[in-house]
């Protein structure tokens, strides 16, 4: 899909919590910004604040998320939370990692978007993004 807005796609990584292993947070920025997409990393050890307060300065059409601690049903429902107080319902949540399949399911339905396993292809993440944003955004 090509972009046909008046600016790239603005996507912001983040690693959240006390995990400190973001090897495949940057193959996904890196990976993003290969697509043609600007791509804020906010490095590790972000809370969900930061990275709301990040996503607002930044204005971005996605947050994905990089979570392999084990904290996705706590991180992922105040980052919702946070979307919501903060009225940016038409930015996407998205993001993978070590996440069990009914966890994926309930975050789903809480609001979440996809969520990525390892080893998922870098080109499925670059397509559902800019199909989401394509659909949901209007700039």
């Amino acid at each position: 899909m090509s972009n046909t807005f008046n600016r790239p796609i603005r996507v912001l990584v983040a690693k959240v919590g006390l995990d400190g292993h973001d090897r495949g947070a940057r193959i996904i920025a890196t990976s993003l910004r290969d697509a043609g997409m600007e791509v804020i990393y906010t490095g590790l050890r972000q809370t969900p604040e930061m990275v709301i307060n990040t996503a607002l300065q930044e204005d971005v059409d996605a947050i994905g998320i990089s979570i392999l601690s084990g904290a996705h049903m706590t991180v992922f429902p105040k980052i919702i939370q946070l979307i919501k107080d903060k009225q940016m319902d038409d930015v996407l949540v998205t993001g993978g990692g070590i996440i069990p399949e009914s966890d994926m399911q309930a975050l789903k339905k809480m609001g979440v978007g996809e969520l990525f396993p390892p080893g998922t292809n870098t080109k499925d993440i670059v397509q559902y993004i800019t199909g989401w944003v394509h659909k949901h955004r209007n700039f």
